[in-house]
């Protein structure tokens, strides 16, 4: 993987991403109903998004999807982002910055990529968080469908507790890099 392309599976049309759900919005995650909240945060990264949901045991986290999106609505949402952090190299002050937040529909967080020991690795993925139109864009239209790999997230977890990282490994999902369009935020210092 080259730095500055956050892994993911794209399709014919755009990536996939992983969201995660508490239990009560399982079924209408699945149905591709229910993915808004007031900011979403979606991973391009499988293992990224089992490190943040604890393989899908943590509170409210238990149901791991994997979302196809529209690849103009993902490029839509870094084009209008703004970093999470404030960073001297991207904003001419703090206060720049937080005008910057206050108004985007997306922020945009590079953290370290994780490996099945759910270490960090020396490269870094993208998290996404969605609010206000982005949020509503990404539930109603840039959605193409939408799986619970919750069994998936278990089973790989399972082998990794049994020692069997191979086959494991094996079960990830494909994740390739993707190109982030131009002006997405932080590229620069992960490139």
């Amino acid at each position: 993987m080259r730095p500055g392309q956050e892994p993911c599976r794209p399709t014919a049309d755009g990536p996939r991403v992983q969201d995660r759900q508490p239990p009560a919005r399982r079924a209408a995650g699945a149905e591709g109903e229910g993915l808004r909240t007031p900011l979403d945060r979606i991973k391009p990264s499988f293992l990224w998004m089992i490190y943040r949901c604890g393989w899908g045991t943590k509170a409210d986290q238990e149901t791991v999807l994997a979302v196809e999106i529209e690849r103009d609505g993902f490029d839509w949402a870094l084009r209008n982002a703004c970093l999470s952090h404030y960073d001297a190299g991207e904003h001419a002050d703090r206060g720049a910055w937080q005008r910057e937040l206050k108004g985007a529909p997306a922020r945009v967080q590079w953290d370290p990529e994780r490996d099945l020991g759910l270490r960090a690795l020396p490269y870094r993925s993208l998290q996404l968080g969605l609010s206000g139109e982005a949020s509503r864009r990404y539930a109603d239209e840039w959605t193409v469908s939408v799986r619970d790999v919750t069994p998936l997230a278990r089973e790989v977890h399972a082998r990794v507790r049994a020692g069997e990282r191979a086959a494991a490994a094996a079960l990830l999902p494909e994740e390739r890099p993707y190109p982030a369009p131009e002006g997405t935020p932080g590229l620069r210092r992960v490139s």
